[in-house]
């Protein structure tokens, strides 16, 4: 899995911290601790980037959920064996 986020360049590196650990699920208080600020200070970082606009997109592998079998893989790579 592979998160991306879209519009980086407008957000402070702080807030592109904040922004990566609330995005995958991390509680502010986790957040702050591991940062050393205060859960108050990643909520207005968080806060103040949601404002400067990004986008989170979230790119997993097919091959990774088992949506393909083996044939199907080789198929979708041009590996038939016709």
């Amino acid at each position: 899995m592979k998160i991306e986020i879209r519009g980086v360049e407008r957000l402070s590196f702080r807030e592109r911290q904040v922004v990566t650990l609330k995005e995958m699920g991390y509680s502010s208080n986790r957040i702050a601790k591991q940062l050393g600020l205060s859960a108050s200070t990643v909520n207005t970082l968080f806060s103040r980037a949601r404002t400067k606009g990004y986008e989170v997109v979230i790119v997993i592998p097919g091959n990774n959920l088992g949506l393909f079998g083996v044939d199907d893989e080789n198929e979708a790579k041009g590996e038939n064996e016709d």
